[in-house]
């Protein structure tokens, strides 16, 4: 199954790398963590090259959430209210999440946009506030790409050791890679099915 997983982000090359990446920050189908690993898996076994392989990333990356900064942007903080409440089940967010994340924000400025790239949910959450406090898009885009760029080669870093003993390894990483994708399709519906306002 590992192969025919490799077998496919190879054939899809870099673009394919781009769109799941900017997928991801929209909608997370797969995490970066089992995009970039397999890239890296890639990499080590010839198919990719590791320098390309992370800049495509890190521009989908960019890309993804540059989606969500113009919909804060564009919607602001008090008119981004209704779209929460009326789409915060598939959003899996409230209210609450968002004021505590805008106030945060404000109070310790832009370099979070960097440092909350290497977090799990917030590095794609964090792209709301910056547009709806107004934040200089090349100076969000420059941040974005810094931190995402880091977290990639980690990530691809991580891929190709493991790609390097592919051999001895294979009857591990397929498993695995397999119940992440799975993992992460669970807890999302998990989260949109069992979702409901706090106090609802």
């Amino acid at each position: 199954m590992t192969d025919l997983i490799l077998d496919w982000i190879a054939w899809g090359g870099y673009l394919g790398i781009f769109l799941l990446m900017a997928l991801e920050n929209i909608f997370p189908p797969i995490p970066s963590e089992v995009i970039m690993g397999l890239g890296g898996i890639a990499v080590a076994r010839g198919q990719m090259a590791m320098v390309p392989l992370v800049l495509w990333g890190t521009a989908g990356t960019t890309i993804g959430n540059l989606f969500w900064y113009e919909v804060g942007r564009r919607l602001g903080y008090a008119r981004f209210r209704p779209f929460v409440e009326r789409h915060g089940r598939w959003l899996t967010l409230e209210w609450e999440d968002v004021e505590r994340i805008h106030t945060f924000f404000q109070r310790q400025g832009g370099w979070v946009v960097f440092v909350f790239r290497f977090m799990p949910t917030f590095r794609t959450l964090i792209s709301l506030p910056a547009g709806m406090t107004a934040m200089p898009l090349w100076r969000f885009m420059l941040w974005t790409f810094l931190g995402s760029a880091i977290w990639n080669v980690i990530l691809g870093g991580a891929g190709y050791y493991l790609g390097t003993r592919y051999a001895e390894l294979d009857k591990y990483v397929g498993p695995v890679g397999i119940v992440l994708m799975v993992v992460a399709v669970l807890v999302y519906l998990y989260r949109v099915f069992t979702w409901h306002p706090r106090g609802g």
